[in-house]
């Protein structure tokens, strides 16, 4: 068995939060280094590629907002 390679990683972490997390892993029966590698894979893996990507739905309320002042100001009735 091919073991992955490692590295020694310290961090300050708030205690509360250090608290909440040591509490699930527990829980869990997991270890604290394996939750946290987990919750790291997944920060990677979905969080850091959505917040590259603009849903398309967004893009489109985007353009609607941004329409709809323009509409506005043509069809009002002018001064003369």
């Amino acid at each position: 068995m091919i073991r992955a390679k490692t590295r020694n990683v310290h961090l300050e972490i708030d205690a509360k939060l250090y608290a909440k997390f040591s509490k699930v892993a527990e829980q869990k029966c997991h270890s604290r280094r394996f939750l946290l590698e987990k919750a790291l894979e997944h920060y990677l893996e979905v969080v850091v590629p959505s917040q590259m990507k603009v849903r398309s739905e967004v893009v489109g309320h985007f353009r609607q907002s941004r329409e709809k002042p323009q509409t506005a100001s043509t069809s009002r009735p002018t001064l003369s």
